[in-house]
């Protein structure tokens, strides 16, 4: 896939006075995005949780789990998003779910990202009585 980044501005979910903002590498192949603990930390998000791990090497790893608001340059809205308390040092990912939480999908030869229609439940979600 080709690689590419977007800026994201990162927001303290219960203050979004307290941000910051950082060219991110587009990660479909990481479910949470990275966002290394120490930035985290700085604008005050708290984790909620932890998650088990296998990194890209194969390796296992437990680590903090928490919210924060993404806004994504060149894209609507500001979203909750689920992110990985990464080490510090750690490249900052963007990864799948908050891919979905935008409704967007990767196109890797232009190097961006399009919108998508979001699939709602199957065919009895979408039956009229339902």
């Amino acid at each position: 896939m080709g690689m590419f980044k977007k800026k994201v501005k990162v927001s303290n979910s219960k203050n979004p006075n307290q941000f910051f903002e950082e060219d991110f590498w587009v990660d479909t192949g990481v479910l949470y995005s990275f966002v290394p603990e120490d930035y985290l930390e700085k604008i005050e998000v708290e984790p909620s949780a932890k998650r088990n791990l296998i990194l890209a090497d194969d390796r296992k790893d437990t680590r903090l789990f928490g919210f924060c608001d993404f806004q994504i340059e060149g894209l609507e809205g500001i979203i909750p998003c689920p992110v990985i308390f990464a080490r510090k040092g750690s490249l900052f990912l963007l990864g799948a779910t908050a891919l979905e939480n935008f409704g967007v999908d990767v196109d890797p030869i232009q190097k961006k990202l399009k919108p998508i229609l979001a699939v709602i439940g199957g065919f009895i979600a979408s039956h009229e009585n339902c």
